[in-house]
């Protein structure tokens, strides 16, 4: 039988990634092809599954990839192929998005679908920005409406004379492009002048800017800012509490982009730390782990790594593969005998615990040097170590362990490559916008960065994880602005708030 497709009409809310519902990214890890506008999130897309189809259909101001009516046939089509359907749209898909006419259209050709509301950027904007849309000292009444119509035509839907009169808050989308022509329309319905409003671009995300004003200054503050488009506009005497409770604008790292380089699986931890001192983080992976070139050696080693005195991780990278092996020939973690377990860094021994064993030699430096030190306090000559270790890795740990009288073996669980995909537009946003920071977390990083020959951002500086990346950076005439003093994620993050109370 052919399988009976459906089609979720998704809010993929207002640009903050934490803000996605949980049955949003529910829907969009189980479909088979997601329909997408101009998301202010587009890592949103990073949750699909491998081989789902993926299908820009965005708008910007004039610029529209497909036209509305072409959205509704496609949704239509592909939902009527039995394929689970996932209609991305930003915000809310039922305010301002056209949700209810896809809704209506999917209902007409009699297929099933399902509506997953979202958060709006008219309620989410405001709050980013310290403004509450309702308060009990100011207004009990909320009113959005588009500021998309042109309010000089004749035939416009909206009564900008009964907006002017409507008591409590007033929020407007899409209206920048007319601020003029919407705020002299509520003054000459009778607004008063002095109304406050404030507007948000970019909100939610690193990139949001506020300005405030009233009804008659405001398109004059917007034009001598060179205030753009998206933003939400609040009208009301709620705009005077953002003098107390701005908060997101307030965080140490607001209104710094910075670049994060790791793998597109590793970039997270980084990015969800920046994120939360309030950076604007883009995310450019310059490097993905790949299996080893010879496979069938890395399986050997796994599958004699019980033999061992001492097992040698150097990266969570080579943990993780070391034991997707593992448990791919064993059913059993006691099948790993007794080693005992060395590891470089404690993103490192965080790994090793995810699989539930514990570390016997951790260094106080989270470098190769620091470990082959750290292994002089032990008495390792005549023992056996497997060292599981990147295909590109350095000699450091090998010669070091050798020299102390050790017999060593390594085990090459992966390798690094260039990444070649670039699906969230990194490349051009930076091009587009710059950068105040680039993160380097490895050696490897740095010297894929540069490999794709992209401008040195003007004004931007480097930030490197540890000396061995830094060296790696001076190679192609880079100092680095600083270097982490721990050598790990948590010390990076530490770097990065020390430099931007200085920057």
């Amino acid at each position: 039988m052919k399988r009976k497709g459906i089609c979720y009409l998704v809010g993929a809310g207002p640009g903050d990634l934490g803000l996605v519902t949980l049955r949003a990214k529910e829907c969009v890890e189980t479909a088979d092809v997601v329909i997408y506008d101009a998301l202010s999130s587009p890592e949103i897309l990073r949750w699909m599954k491998k081989g789902a189809e993926k299908v820009y259909v965005g708008k910007r101001a004039k610029d529209h990839a497909l036209t509305q009516d072409g959205i509704n046939a496609l949704i239509v089509e592909k939902t009527k192929e039995g394929l689970n359907v996932v209609r991305l749209k930003g915000g809310d898909p039922m305010i301002f998005g056209r949700g209810g006419e896809e809704a209506a259209e999917l209902a007409t050709a009699g297929v099933a679908f399902e509506i997953v509301p979202g958060i709006s950027s008219s309620i989410a904007g405001p709050a980013y920005a310290g403004i509450p849309v309702t308060h009990r000292d100011h207004c009990s009444q909320l009113t959005i409406f588009t500021g998309h119509e042109d309010p000089t035509k004749g035939e416009s839907s909206i009564d900008y004379g009964h907006l002017a009169k409507t008591p409590g808050t007033r929020v407007f989308l899409m209206g920048v492009a007319r601020l003029r022509e919407i705020a002299s329309s509520l003054v000459k319905g009778g607004a008063d002048p002095k109304t406050p409003i404030a507007l948000v671009r970019w909100a939610t995300t690193g990139s949001q800017k506020t300005i405030e004003g009233t009804l008659s200054d405001i398109a004059e503050i917007a034009e001598r800012t060179d205030f753009k488009s998206p933003a939400v506009a609040v009208i009301g005497d709620v705009v005077k509490e953002r003098k107390k409770i701005n908060w997101f604008e307030k965080r140490p790292l607001f209104g710094k982009r910075i670049v994060v380089t790791r793998t597109r699986d590793q970039a997270g931890a980084l990015s969800r730390e920046l994120s939360g001192l309030g950076a604007d983080v883009v995310e450019l992976p310059t490097i993905r782990v790949e299996g080893p070139t010879d496979r069938e050696a890395f399986a050997e080693g796994v599958a004699h790594a019980h033999e061992y005195d001492w097992l040698v991780f150097s990266s969570p990278n080579g943990v993780e593969r070391f034991f997707d092996g593992f448990f791919s020939i064993y059913e059993d973690a006691r099948s790993l005998g007794n080693p005992r377990i060395a590891v470089i860094g404690q993103g490192t021994a965080k790994k090793l615990k995810e699989y539930r064993f514990a570390v016997d030699l951790l260094p106080d430096e989270f470098v190769a040097e620091g470990l082959v030190k750290a292994f002089e306090k032990e008495s390792i000559e005549n023992l056996t170590v497997l060292w599981i270790r990147a295909e590109e890795a350095r000699d450091v740990i090998y010669d070091g362990l050798l020299a102390q009288g050790a017999i060593v073996d390594e085990c090459i669980a992966y390798k690094t490559v260039a990444e070649t995909e670039d699906p969230t537009g990194a490349v051009a946003r930076i091009k587009d916008e710059g950068a105040e920071l680039i993160t380097f977390t490895s050696a490897s990083t740095a010297e894929n960065f540069f490999k794709l020959g992209l401008p040195w951002p003007q004004g931007c500086v480097a930030g490197s994880i540890g000396p061995v990346t830094s060296e790696a950076l001076r190679k192609h005439g880079v100092e680095p602005a600083f270097e982490a003093k721990k050598h790990d994620i948590p010390g990076l993050v530490a770097a990065i708030s020390k430099w931007a109370g200085k920057a």
